[in-house]
């Protein structure tokens, strides 16, 4: 890789730092990406704000970010994956490892599974919250023409929520509960209105993020503070996206009897206070949900043909030189969805509703 580059680096608990990297060259079976849009994620903000996300412990400067999307500008030597010139999307995944079993056609539970951007293994996977990347070829999908690199970037965690839903299996017609309404939930609702359910209804702790859900397809909203509106909703199908106990119990309040509760809010490690009584005596499906598989071609295909509409969980746009300032931003739940970097000098504006402007990059 023979293009200087900066990247955002962790170093530690509020220790965020805009690095150089040293340029190397690519293995043969990677291409280099100049870096487009990254999106800040709930795990880049705990690795920022508390050093660890879960039990993935920080234990070396790490270069954050999974959710990225750019334009290949050196193909992978050995001929594989997309020509230089090709914009593209990245799925940040590579599955594998030996030990625990699982089934082969869910790689996304393989337990030597890396992800980008992550501090579970030592070393850690480098992410590519950079101005230049070189990534497996293998991780890159082409975008469909007239999909724009600005929408792509909400490709992996619409995917994320795209495969939440599908685990519940077929929701037309159902009366569907979403459980937080950051951008995972938001993007669980557009995913769930695309799917076909006849009514959906959103809760979050906010009044903002519930906006939000409203215009990507809510049918209803309710604060969380609001348990016995909660508990009448009698939803067929819940996605519990807020990762923490109170929303996973008020999942199980909100779901009707012999319905699907989808855990897709990842919760702290260790036991949690929550009704599982209710889900014992109301015969319901609770199921796991995590990360994804192929799902993000499809979800790309439905983002290009504008049957999946999002556009609303974009709320912020910062470049790369104010990447501090865009991870406060993405830490306010009242006032953000999703947080998008820009890491390319001429799309950056923190103002999505304003035209592009020319803005500095390092």
């Amino acid at each position: 890789m023979e293009q200087n580059s900066a990247a955002l680096v962790v170093h530690g608990v509020e220790d965020l730092r805009l690095d150089p990297i040293k340029p190397t060259g690519p293995r043969s079976d990677e291409a280099v990406v100049q870096i487009a849009y990254g999106g800040i994620c709930g795990s880049d903000l705990h690795y920022w704000l508390h050093g660890a996300a879960g039990e993935s412990i920080l234990r070396e400067p790490l270069v954050l970010g999974h959710e990225v999307v750019g334009t290949v500008t050196q193909a992978a030597a050995d001929g594989s994956g997309p020509a230089a010139g090709t914009q593209v999307a990245v799925h940040p995944a590579t599955p594998g490892g030996n030990g625990a079993r699982y089934p082969q056609d869910r790689p996304n539970l393989s337990p030597g599974c890396t992800y980008l951007g992550s501090a579970a293994r030592y070393p850690h996977t480098q992410g590519a919250f950079s101005q230049y990347a070189a990534l497996p070829a293998r991780m890159l999908r082409p975008l469909p023409a007239g999909l724009m690199l600005r929408a792509a970037a909400l490709a992996e965690p619409a995917s994320v929520a795209w495969h939440a839903v599908a685990r519940a299996g077929d929701v037309r017609g159902k009366r569907a509960l979403v459980v937080g309404s950051g951008p995972i939930g938001c993007l669980a609702v557009a995913v769930l209105n695309r799917a076909g359910a006849s009514e959906i209804i959103a809760v979050d702790v906010h009044e903002e993020p519930l906006q939000r859900a409203r215009l990507v397809g809510a049918t209803g909203t309710i604060l969380a503070s609001d348990a016995d509106a909660i508990a009448a909703v009698e939803a067929d199908v819940t996605v519990e996206s807020s990762g923490n106990h109170r929303g996973l119990d008020s999942a199980i309040r909100g779901t009707m009897r012999g319905g699907k509760v989808v855990m897709v809010g990842l919760l702290p490690s260790g036991a949690q206070p929550v009704a599982i009584s209710l889900a014992i005596t109301r015969e319901l499906d609770l199921l796991g949900s995590f990360r994804f598989n192929a799902e993000m071609d499809e979800v790309l295909a439905a983002l290009a043909d504008g049957s999946l509409f999002v556009e609303p969980v974009i709320t912020h746009e910062y470049p790369f030189s104010e990447a501090l300032e865009a991870f406060n931003t993405a830490k306010d739940a009242r006032r953000s969805g999703k947080v998008l970097i820009s890491f390319t000098p001429d799309t950056a504006t923190s103002d999505p509703s304003t035209p592009d402007t020319a803005a500095g990059a390092i």
